[in-house]
Parts: C-alpha cells; structure tokens; sequence
C-alpha cells in the first residue's frame, strides 16, 4: 500500500490506511453505528473530508448489511461522525454475531486507505 505521488505544490502523496492519519470513536445504538474520525493532525483534514465520501463509507460497510451512511463535518474540530445505518445485524442485544459492538467495527473504517502527503503518517512506535 506504499504509492507514493508527488503533488503540484511539491507534497509527496502516499498510500497508507487511516490509521496512520486519524483516530476514531465508535458507539452504537440498536442497529446504528456512529463513528468519529479525527486527524492527528489538523491541516489533514481537508485531505480526508476529499477521501471519506458517504459514498465510499457505505460500500466500505456493503458486507455488513448498512443501507445508508451520513456524514456529519465539524470542521472546528477538524473531525467528522459518520452514522451507519443497519450494520450490527439487529444491535448488539439482538445479533447472534459475536462481537456486534460499534468500536469493533470502526476499524474496518480506520482500515480504509487514503492518500495523504507523507508529513502527515504517523510512524509505528
């Protein structure tokens, strides 16, 4: 996942998955996923607000069922909630699966690859 590209303004552009960029908070309500996203760094935001599209969230949740995805920007904050429709498979009360919670499933947005210049990624420590 290491593309590298360089911008017009000189950033070099790489490929790597949000985690390395932002962190999320997760919580669910019935069968209602909400996830927070917030970039390490502020100025990366725009870069993400370009990249986490309702579009791309929702085919990102296909698998798990989610029939509809909001994004909600708080551009103040720098972050941005998205809200999940159908994905925990009836809730956490009410799945057979085993782990329905929302802040399990919010990795697999925290997953997700995005392009950002290469002075945003965080290294592993």
């Amino acid at each position: 996942m290491n593309q590298a590209t360089q911008t017009t303004n000189g950033d070099t552009l790489v490929t790597v998955s949000l985690h390395r960029v932002a962190h999320g908070r997760a919580g669910d309500k019935g069968n209602r996923l909400n996830v927070s996203i917030m970039p390490y760094e502020p100025a990366a935001f725009q870069y993400l607000v370009e990249q986490l599209t309702e579009q791309r969230v929702l085919a990102l949740y296909a698998h798990r069922g989610a029939t509809q995805v909001k994004r909600y920007e708080l551009p103040l904050l720098s972050a941005m909630n998205f809200v999940i429709d159908d994905v925990l498979e009836g809730g956490v009360n009410g799945s057979l699966n085993l782990d329905g919670h929302g802040k399990s499933n919010s990795y697999i947005l925290l997953g997700m690859p995005v392009q950002i210049p290469a002075r945003f990624v965080r290294q592993p420590t």
